[in-house]
């Protein structure tokens, strides 16, 4: 049973790398084939961990969309450039977007990374592993009849209404990205079943302007959303500080079956798109943290996610290795990367590779603000917490 226990599986398809608006488009899945092979140079991904995911089924996807947006989704699918632009429904649909365009087969793209993460869902769920990870995943801006911020379908919503549905679990979701899960808080805010807990960059500045302290849920799920939408050039300390202070209170009301959580890795103060200024440091701790609390709570069933992340040279590779590594209790410390790896991507890379695993000391960034940011997040932190405090008492 030990030996199960322990048992991670890696969800992936070369087909993934497909869904693909263009090529100046932020959302580049390259970086799934950059994390994929630092790991196995690294010798931390064995074939016998991979599994291929299916295209989820119509069925699965009405789980968490409705069945007229998967139609038009799937309409738009197969229209030629000329038709697409004679189609007026599209932008209806947050689809023909600047952030998220229609491009050729994208139902069948989109519903194959769904199908990732229910597999993940169903491989816990059934006693064939503890651990799942599908980086493809964490589409977490999708509503349930609209596409929004680089999301067709979201594949944690469907996940974890499969996991309601099927297994009538409790499900606690976790998102680290810098920007607000909502499309996931949405289709849950009146579920008791389902706490979503999101920390991201305050939406005064960033995309979807959503995940205020107020947002808690609402009718019988009122008390099970918690969100912490700290301040633009947060570093590690208080991100830390923040997400295990809010993560020990969120277990101590709510016992969850199982852990979902979104791993968008954009945080990072290398990423173009976002202001936060953590460290590897924090892609470190916050999936060691998640992992613990998965052991204790949810005998281990824990299903992770990628999400965003658009440095994806010198972050994502290195932040999402580190999640599976975590997974798999292999040791994360300091060390050089494979010169076969930085070898084999230097010379398409537009800037320099990082040596390491993790962060140099000399490249954090100096932030004029930090205490004054540290208190805004201990305050925040604070009212955000108020309310479970008070069920605890």
């Amino acid at each position: 049973m030990e030996a199960l226990k322990k048992k991670a599986i890696y969800i992936h398809s070369d087909n993934y790398l497909d869904y693909h608006f263009h090529d100046g488009h932020p959302f580049n899945q390259k970086r799934l084939s950059l994390t994929k092979d630092l790991l196995e140079k690294m010798n931390h991904l064995r074939p016998e961990q991979i599994m291929a995911p299916k295209m989820a089924s119509d069925h699965e996807l009405i789980l968490a969309h409705s069945a007229p947006y998967v139609e038009i989704v799937k309409k738009l699918s197969g229209l030629s450039n000329k038709e697409l632009a004679m189609e007026k429904t599209a932008l209806h649909y947050g689809l023909g977007s600047e952030d998220t365009p229609v491009f050729n087969n994208m139902h069948e793209k989109a519903a194959t990374i769904v199908g990732g993460t229910l597999l993940g869902a169903e491989l816990i769920m059934e006693g064939q592993a503890s651990y799942v990870l599908n980086l493809a995943g964490g589409l977490h801006h999708a509503l349930t009849s609209k596409a929004a911020g680089f999301c067709i379908y979201n594949d944690c919503s469907v996940a974890i209404s499969y996991l309601k549905e099927k297994y009538h679990a409790k499900v606690l979701y976790i998102d680290i990205d810098a920007h607000h899960g909502d499309g996931v808080q949405w289709a849950f805010y009146h579920d008791p079943q389902v706490f979503t807990f999101s920390i991201h960059e305050t939406g005064r500045y960033l995309f979807p302007g959503t995940g205020h302290i107020t947002e808690r849920g609402d009718g019988e799920g009122y008390g099970y959303s918690l969100n912490l939408p700290i301040d633009a050039f947060t570093q590690d300390e208080s991100w830390l500080s923040c997400f295990e202070e809010a993560l020990h209170h969120v277990l101590q009301i709510f016992k969850p079956d199982i852990i979902v959580s979104q791993h968008g890795c954009d945080a990072h103060f290398h990423d173009p798109l976002t202001h936060l200024s953590t460290s590897m440091k924090t892609f470190v701790k916050a999936p060691t943290l998640i992992k613990a609390v998965a052991d204790k709570y949810c005998e281990g069933r824990w299903l992770a996610t990628g999400g965003g992340g658009y440095d994806i040279w010198r972050v994502v590779p290195r932040a999402w290795s580190i999640l599976w590594m975590v997974m798999n209790d292999i040791p994360v410390t300091q060390q050089e990367l494979p010169k076969e790896w930085l070898e084999a991507w230097q010379s398409v890379a537009p800037v320099d590779l990082p040596s390491h695993l993790l962060d140099e000391d000399d490249s954090f960034p100096v932030i004029p603000r930090k205490q004054e940011i540290e208190k805004y997040n201990e305050f925040i932190t604070e009212k955000a917490l108020g309310y479970i405090k008070n069920q605890m008492k």
